[in-house]
């Protein structure tokens, strides 16, 4: 199916790896050009050099910002108002008690991981009304429906960036603008792998054995593994594209069938 990509220009938040760089990939494949973001200018280089090699005939730049950061969000106002795809994927989590996050952990991954795509939307989305088509989409999670109590400040935000992402989607009314929500389930992306990587160094077992060991454990999953980044990537690029011009202001699950309930 060609998704009717070619021409569109998109900004991927937090791309140079994981899920962001699967969603990149994806686009530049599907002939979007695509801006790449990172707060290193080495991994952003990196990032675009890589996916240069990967899709030769396709057009792909990088910015280097801090997304947490609201002077260096409103230093990408002029490229955020090119934009046609908006892809609020950047994110930030960590397993800890709640009783130990301090209120500076909690403004940090509000600012990450819910101010981001408010800033970054606020750029874009007036532009895309505009000339009268865009998308915006939030790559978020399970956690944000069903918060894990290792993670709560995690679930929390995430849940906040659902709730932004489905007031965004109101201001669209009768226009070819959509945003939209992709909740991925336990994906293996890097941050997973270097966190098991540890786990089983630390306990002398084998990385896939534990790996494939957390997959099956956990009781809700349907597919009863890790999913792949590529896996939630393709979902949000086929959201992004025109071909999804009937899908606005929703949460549609990439999930492994994790989550039980009906949203």
């Amino acid at each position: 199916m060609d998704l009717q990509l070619a021409g569109k220009t998109a900004f991927v938040s937090g791309s140079t790896r994981g899920i962001g760089l699967a969603v990149a990939r994806g686009l530049l494949t599907e002939g979007a050009s695509v801006i790449l973001n990172g707060r290193d200018a080495d991994g952003v280089d990196a990032a675009v050099d890589a996916l240069g090699s990967l899709v030769p005939e396709g057009e792909v730049t990088g910015l280097v910002a801090d997304l947490a950061d609201a002077d260096q969000v409103r230093g990408l106002q002029d490229p955020l108002a090119e934009v046609d795809v908006l892809v609020n994927n950047v994110g930030w989590f960590e397993v800890k008690a709640f009783a130990d996050v301090t209120d500076d952990d909690w403004q940090r991954y509000f600012d990450v991981n819910v101010m981001s795509g408010v800033r970054l939307s606020r750029l874009a989305l007036p532009h895309m009304l505009a000339r009268g088509w865009g998308r915006i989409l939030f790559i978020g999670t399970e956690s944000s429906v069903n918060v894990p109590a290792d993670m709560v400040h995690y679930g929390a935000t995430k849940a906040a960036a659902l709730a932004v992402s489905n007031g965004l989607a109101k201001l669209t009314r009768g226009t070819q603008v959509t945003v939209n929500t992709v909740l991925g389930g336990p994906t293996y992306s890097d941050g997973v792998a270097r966190a098991i990587a540890q786990v089983a160094e630390a306990q002398s077992v084998p990385e896939d054995e534990l790996k494939a060991a957390i997959g099956a454990g956990n009781a809700t999953s349907l597919l009863q593994r890790f999913l792949d980044p590529q896996e939630v990537a393709d979902l949000a690029v086929y959201l992004a594209s025109p071909r999804a011009s009937a899908t606005n202001g929703a949460a549609v699950r990439a999930d492994g069938g994790v989550l039980t309930s009906v949203l």
